[in-house]
């Protein structure tokens, strides 16, 4: 059998379109409903947190979706009823928020179903997606695809954060379930868009050996490089979630800074992150004729100088205010921002290898590593703060010791990162499936 053509950039930014439906939607679960019942209903703000770890539980069926997909030769189904999922669990997600106002219990009762279905449809449609993406992108062209699906998601975020603040005022329960519904509306229409005919002349046989799924597991776990890069995709996403919901108080705490410069200050790591995607997109595509970038390049590099930029805000807290707080967290974006979409594109690389078609289980494991990483290291990172802020007489030397920490697991990680390049790769099918351009 003859493989499918590599996707053109139209093919890919139309997938692009299916992972910022997917943002547009989680947007609302995590940002506007968590405050929704924080701030208009009084809740405990353990409440949300709970609520989005049902969303993480799930996360450890990703590789089952894949695997799933993998069998059946077709990722069209899986993707386009993991948004429809998602949508509705988003639906029952702001329905529920509204029966909290007339009785908690009630509708923590209807809560957790609802997002048991958004863990569902995003585990679902978000491994699939990447799955399929890994089979259709060349070689060469993987981490600027990473990138430019990853843009696209950010951008489904702030036009809906934007869009939705400015239809929610003023807030009813009934007006966030209509916003919502909108919004997965359009969340299922881009998804056909992005989808349609994508798999038409890329539908893969399924494999050759018709494996239950622990048998499949247990198989992709033997293998070396499968194993040490999920490893590395656990640390790497792991430090980089470690400090993310800690940055904004150590502005606040060491620098003095106010609210809406501290958030403003969080708005510059997204800035820097936001450059660091375009930077590995652009020399993918306009400059790769002439700037050649290997992805393990952008993995190591970007560890290393994130690692560096943790290390040095632990070094900074201790001179403040004099050091350059702002440059610094920019920097720590930019260099977060390159690591991740290449690691996406690495992913798309090591899914594909092998002589069966694996490519969802693999991507499931990575993915489910990924999202894991992030649940852990919401919670770790703020709970390292405060410990060591009552163990430590002074703010500055106990956030500097957690961002040290951090920044030594992205240093491990760059060693990891290391370690997985100099092994040797298995071409038989990647080369298949990869052909010059």
């Amino acid at each position: 059998m003859n493989a499918p053509a590599p996707l053109t950039w139209p093919g890919i930014l139309r997938l692009g379109l299916v992972q910022m439906a997917l943002g547009s939607i989680v947007v609302l679960t995590t940002a506007t409903m968590n405050r929704v019942m924080v701030v208009e209903l009084a809740l405990p703000a353990i409440l949300p947190g709970l609520l989005v770890s049902i969303y993480y539980g799930t996360q450890f069926l990703r590789p089952r979706f894949g695997h799933g997909a993998d069998r059946g030769g077709r990722r069209t189904p899986w993707i386009v009823g993991g948004v429809a999922l998602l949508a509705a669990g988003a639906i029952g997600a702001a329905l529920s928020v509204g029966l909290m106002g007339q009785s908690t219990w009630l509708g923590i009762a209807a809560a957790v179903p609802s997002f048991l279905m958004i863990g569902l449809g995003i585990g679902a449609a978000g491994t699939n997606l990447l799955a399929l993406l890994a089979t259709r992108v060349a070689e060469e062209r993987q981490a600027a695809a990473g990138s430019a699906v990853w843009i696209l998601m950010i951008f489904g975020l702030a036009v809906t954060g934007i869009t939705a603040g400015q239809l929610l005022d003023p807030y009813t329960p009934a007006r966030l379930v209509a916003v919502t519904a909108g919004v997965g509306a359009v969340a299922i229409t881009l998804t056909l868009v992005g989808i349609w005919g994508q798999e038409r002349q890329a539908a893969r046989p399924a494999p050759k050996r018709d494996l239950d799924f622990g048998e499949v597991a247990r198989e992709l776990w033997g293998d070396a490089r499968v194993r040490g890069f999920t490893i590395f995709v656990f640390a790497s996403m792991l430090a980089y979630n470690l400090q993310d919901l800690i940055l904004e108080p150590f502005a606040g705490h060491v620098f003095g800074l106010t609210v809406g410069e501290s958030t403003a200050l969080g708005g510059m790591h997204h800035a820097g992150a936001l450059v660091g995607m375009l930077v590995v997109l652009i020399t993918g595509t306009a400059l790769a004729r002439w700037i050649t970038v290997p992805i393990r390049v952008w993995i190591t590099g970007g560890c290393l100088l994130s690692g560096a930029a943790l290390i040095g805000l632990a070094f900074g807290g201790l001179h403040a205010p004099a050091w350059p707080l702002g440059p610094n967290i920019f920097l720590l974006g930019l260099a977060n921002g390159a690591f991740a979409v290449a690691a996406i594109g690495a992913m798309m690389g090591l899914a594909r290898e092998g002589d069966e078609a694996r490519e969802g289980a693999r991507m499931g494991l990575f993915g489910a590593a990924q999202a894991i990483a992030f649940g852990v290291g919401s919670f770790a990172g703020t709970a390292a703060a405060d410990v060591m802020r009552s163990v430590m007489s002074s703010d500055a030397a106990a956030y500097g010791s957690v961002f040290f920490a951090e920044g030594l697991v992205f240093l491990i990680a760059a060693a990891l990162a290391l370690r997985l390049t100099s092994q040797p790769r298995p071409t038989a099918h990647s080369a298949a499936l990869v052909p010059g351009e």
